[in-house]
């Protein structure tokens, strides 16, 4: 006569309480044997394919896939024939198998057995125990006497292996591991647990890997050793008056956030780098410098990169426009309003030059230092700084060499100048020290495609390299 057997989610780790079902091995219907992968559970340590303890035929599976599972619980239920060797067996602690007392009529089969998975199976049982054998070897240990589990013949169980155990043959061993991670007494465990010690983190000193009182007294103390606390360094600075200060957004400030946000996420962004070599235009400024036309002018690199601005948007007008998205139109600009980013102390400002490109190089020299001196002063009116065409950020003055500076809103392109430099340079073949300075190009793209703006870049670093080149553009 059949009977169905219940086999409950042992604890497959000490202190776990549930698993998750990943997948069944097996379907209802299907004939297992003993130690027969049945079902693969995930807990908070590892995946683990569980085995089962009978042999026969499953009737039913309790849980589908992705379910988590209380430890306890019954999982899977599993038909057996009589006598269809299992995992159970006598609580007697022999050391060879030994096979149950047969059951009188009308008594439970089960009676007197125990399951070896902890978890599954009767918290106490009532079994009496058979006289021990005087020939059955004993396993010296201190306090009370443990169990030795019965050997399974090879008949029974075969080796394999799966999620990492070894079971069959020596399936024993696989269910102590289950029950038991650690080898320690009743004792033993209640004093780790009492101490805050974890038991899988200690060597083991006692007889056959058994964890001992003394080991998990000394894994304490470790654990509570004072860690030493480096001393203070011998000076420390203390800060006086409130840690953090708030300002409002304001003025200018609230402005250019507005405007720069507006800018970065609206227009696609796109910047270009060219090192050039600035030896004869540095050679240029000096000269300017002591000509009659640029008396009480101040003159400086910007003033010739403002006009080889202002040229190469000559050989390129694209450049000097600006799309307009509301109206679906690129709007080109037959005029320049060159712009110059200033930092003073409201905040970043961009007035600009109206009508450069009209401009003689005295001319604009002169609207260069007015445009300066006014933005120094915080007095640039607005209309200074509406309608820009195009700007020019001289990073350099700060000795940054280069960026990647954000396009004024209303405009499609940048440029920011760096520091002029002293650099190994190769000049008519040879190695030799020049003066160097970085340009730096963002532009539209939505507007401005990249052989455009390389070629009006390349076009503005070809006059710096050689400012005689305004002869032949002009």
């Amino acid at each position: 006569m059949s009977s169905v057997k219940e086999f409950k989610l042992p604890d497959l780790g000490e202190g776990l309480t549930e698993g998750e079902i990943l997948q069944w091995l097996v379907k209802p219907g299907e004939t297992i044997v003993l130690n027969q992968p049945i079902v693969e559970v995930e807990t908070a340590k590892a995946a683990v394919e569980i085995p089962s303890p009978y042999a026969g035929v499953v009737a039913e599976v309790m849980f589908e896939p992705g379910t988590t599972v209380d430890v306890g619980s019954t999982i899977i239920r599993i038909e057996t024939e009589p006598g269809t060797a299992s995992a159970e067996v006598s609580a007697a602690p022999t050391a060879a198998p030994t096979a149950a007392p047969a059951a009188k009529n009308g008594d439970d089969p089960d009676e007197g057995k125990t399951a070896l998975l902890v978890g599954y199976g009767p918290k106490a049982v009532s079994a009496s125990r058979r006289p021990r054998k005087q020939a059955a070897p004993q396993v010296p240990v201190d306090g009370p006497e443990l169990p030795l589990l019965p050997t399974i013949p090879d008949s029974v169980a075969k080796p394999v292996r799966h999620g990492g155990l070894e079971v069959g043959r020596a399936f024993e061993r696989a269910a102590a591991a289950a029950s038991a991670p650690v080898r320690a007494k009743p004792p033993v465990r209640r004093l780790a647990r009492d101490l805050g010690v974890d038991l899988a983190t200690i060597r083991a000193t006692g007889p056959h890997g058994t964890v001992t009182r003394d080991d998990v007294q000394r894994a304490a103390e470790v654990a509570t050793e004072p860690v030493p606390v480096p001393a203070p360094p011998a000076a420390v600075r203390v800060a006086v008056g409130p840690r953090e200060e708030r300002r409002p957004v304001k003025g200018v400030r609230k402005l250019t956030a507005e405007a720069m946000v507006s800018s970065a996420f609206t227009a696609p962004h796109v910047t270009e780098f060219m090192a050039v070599d600035v030896t004869r235009t540095m050679e240029l400024v000096e000269r300017l410098k002591k000509a009659r036309e640029f008396d009480g002018l101040r003159v400086s690199p910007l003033l010739v990169v403002a006009r080889a601005v202002l040229a190469a948007i000559r050989r390129h007008p694209d450049v000097n426009g600006v799309f307009d998205a509301a109206a679906g139109e690129i709007v080109i600009k037959h005029y320049v309003n060159l712009g110059i980013a200033a930092a003073t102390p409201r905040g970043l400002i961009v007035p600009n030059v109206k009508d450069a490109d009209a401009m003689t190089l005295p001319e604009l020299c002169a609207a260069l230092n007015r445009l300066v001196a006014v933005a120094k002063e915080g007095r640039t009116p607005p209309a200074e700084m509406a309608g820009g065409s195009i700007t020019i950020s001289n990073v350099g003055v700060f000795g940054v060499d280069a960026g990647t500076p954000i396009i004024n809103p209303g405009e499609a392109a940048i440029l920011a100048i760096g520091a002029v430099k002293l650099m190994p340079w190769v000049h008519d073949g040879e190695v030799k020290a020049r003066q160097v300075m970085q340009l730096s190009l963002s532009f539209d793209h939505r507007m401005i495609d990249g052989e455009l703006g390389s070629l009006f870049l390349a076009d503005i670093a070809r006059v710096l390299d050689d400012p005689q080149t305004l002869l032949l553009w002009s």
